[in-house]
């Protein structure tokens, strides 16, 4: 798990995994990492970025998520076509997700077992699960 940085160390983990420390990567690194574990959509982020001072474009927060993701800082989960959070933990596990209110949450990996996995294609390894459940509020306060 994540736990909050000081600004230094995301400098430090940008270099470490190849990405230049522009201006742009820093800020929305910063504002993704130092806060610790957390679920935030490209949208969400964007929002943060500019309530902080920060002018950037969507389109740019999109593809420096993704650039992250790629260079392992953060995982993406698709929860549905077109709806991805972006998870700054990278250990193994999985989540919940509410339909009703959009929140997504982490379940430890160790509380669910998977069995019987399809053998994959020729030429393929299966590199990870990635297993969603989905849950509705009862209405219930």
């Amino acid at each position: 798990m994540n736990k909050a940085m000081p600004p230094s160390s995301v400098l430090e983990r940008l270099r470490a995994v190849g990405l230049r420390p522009t201006r742009q990567r820093l800020a929305l690194a910063r504002l993704l990492l130092e806060a610790g574990d957390r679920h935030v959509t490209a949208e969400q982020l964007h929002g943060e970025a500019m309530a902080a001072g920060f002018k950037v474009s969507l389109a740019t927060v999109y593809n420096t998520l993704h650039q992250f993701t790629e260079a392992g800082l953060l995982r993406e989960a698709v929860v549905e076509p077109g709806r991805s959070y972006f998870d700054t933990n990278t250990a193994d596990h999985h989540h919940f997700f509410c339909e009703t209110t959009g929140q997504l949450c982490d379940i430890p990996a160790h509380h669910l077992s998977v069995s019987g996995l399809p053998t994959p294609p020729a030429g393929t390894e299966i590199s990870r699960v990635d297993i969603i459940v989905r849950v509705r509020s009862d209405g219930g306060a």
